[in-house]
């Protein structure tokens, strides 16, 4: 029996151990999402990422209708969008997790991902936040601040969050980061 096991369980150690040794490190990190749900930001590795610091109470809450439409037309080519709910900035985003995926679900139709709440204004909140800032130079200073991460999760751009997420400036980086293998 043990035998059977060692041979069932040691190749999706390795095949685990060999995934987590091949992922950026700035996608290297393991988040909830508002369902309860663990997931590793490995599972992006490859693919165009869209980072973006969200908030149910602000002038930018209308950016989730883009931002949904943005998932759902670049999904095929490889993007996904991430939302990181973050009360940080004007105490505007107050409620409990499962209160921001009701709001977001039930206003703007969002099924990309979605987090916890987390800190994304100061250094030690967030790993990833805190890794974006460093390849960056910038820190979300409000609600909607966005990171564009390339395929290789090696670069990213930042986008301050009057910048829609269909205005030229970010679709232009965004089709450059798609037709790159």
């Amino acid at each position: 029996m043990r035998r059977w096991l060692a041979a069932v369980l040691l190749p999706s150690a390795l095949h685990s151990a060999e995934a987590q040794a091949a992922c950026a490190p700035l996608l290297n990190a393991r988040y909830t999402t508002l369902q309860g749900e663990e997931r590793d930001l490995c599972e992006y590795q490859g693919k165009v990422v869209l980072v973006v610091n969200t908030a149910s109470y602000c002038g930018f809450t209308r950016q989730y209708k883009e931002l949904q439409a943005l998932h759902e037309q670049y999904r095929e080519r490889g993007l996904v969008v991430l939302g990181f709910p973050s009360n940080d900035f004007g105490r505007q985003e107050p409620g409990s997790n499962a209160e921001v995926a009701q709001f977001c679900e039930r206003n703007f139709g969002v099924r990309f991902p979605l987090f916890v709440k987390s800190g994304v204004a100061n250094q030690g909140n967030s790993a990833l936040f805190d890794h974006l800032a460093s390849l960056t130079g910038e820190r979300p200073r409000w609600n909607f601040h966005k990171y564009l991460i390339d395929r290789s999760a090696t670069k990213a751009v930042s986008f301050a969050s009057h910048v829609e997420p269909r205005e030229a400036t970010l679709l232009e980086q965004l089709d450059k980061w798609l037709r790159e293998p």
